[in-house]
């Protein structure tokens, strides 16, 4: 009877310790970090490979990006982080930016220089030097020193103006064309006068 009782013992063991092994290993999985990755472009100074600095330490691309990181690019340098579906950003040269970002989106505090969203599936808030903060879509810019500026949608809208413009300046042409033809007396247009009509069928 002891003996039974004893592998009992040991079998009820057993299966309370692969109980908590299986459920400390769920937990792990669902609290994995999200990660970005960082492309640098830029001059090559000396032959070597342009990088720029996270948290203080030399990075260059296919780096990968965690939430509270600070990102600092040097003057001949730029850098793009992708975040796949949360989105992505561009840090232009001289720019530091204390970034964080999580599943709901980007949040970022701008240091110095300019960071332009290049695709977001929410708005990116962005604090600035001032201690304001300003929301950026896809397509738009802020810079430490003058704030918000749109990017993409301002050369959209100069060429739209332009076409419209052009196709008025057609349009009023052609009707003061037709204005100064009608009310000139040489040209004998008569509208709602008798006109004879004569038929080509005999």
């Amino acid at each position: 009877m002891n003996s039974k009782l004893w592998i009992h013992k040991a079998l009820s063991t057993c299966l309370v310790v692969a109980l908590i092994a299986t459920s400390s290993m769920v937990a792990l999985a669902n609290s994995e970090r999200i990660a970005g990755e960082l492309t640098v472009s830029g001059k090559s100074i000396n032959g070597e490979t342009p990088f720029v600095k996270v948290n203080g330490e030399t990075a260059q691309n296919g780096r990968s990006i965690f939430s509270s990181s600070t990102v600092a690019t040097p003057t001949d340098a730029n850098a793009i982080i992708n975040l796949g579906k949360i989105g992505k950003i561009e840090l232009a040269p001289n720019t530091t930016l204390a970034l964080s970002f999580d599943q709901n989106g980007i949040n970022g505090e701008l240091l110095a220089g300019q960071i332009t969203v290049l695709s977001s599936s929410k708005s990116v808030s962005v604090k600035m030097l001032d201690g304001s903060t300003v929301m950026l879509n896809a397509g738009e810019a802020a810079a430490a020193t003058t704030g918000k500026a749109r990017q993409d949608d301002d050369d959209d809208g100069d060429s739209g103006g332009a076409g419209l413009l052009l196709f008025a300046l057609i349009l009023g042409g052609a009707a003061a064309g037709i204005i100064i033809a009608a009310t000139t007396d040489n040209n004998n247009i008569q509208l709602g006068g008798n006109t004879t009509i004569v038929s080509p069928n005999r």
